[in-house]
């Protein structure tokens, strides 16, 4: 494998995403072993309520 350097703004990319979200995932795609797209994927977690609450809101 070759060492290849990484730009600065991709990694400051990278980092954005990954401060941006709680939970989920952050998915770099490479090609010819360039970074050339960044995605992320966010999930939100709800609390759990009782059947008492759910019972109470209606």
């Amino acid at each position: 494998m070759a060492n290849k350097a990484i730009d600065q703004e991709w990694i400051e990319h990278i980092l954005k995403a990954i401060h941006q979200i709680d939970y989920g995932t952050v998915q770099i795609t490479l090609h010819d072993g360039q970074i050339t797209q960044i995605e992320k994927a966010e999930k939100v977690r709800l609390p759990l309520r009782t059947q008492a609450e759910i019972q109470s809101k209606k």
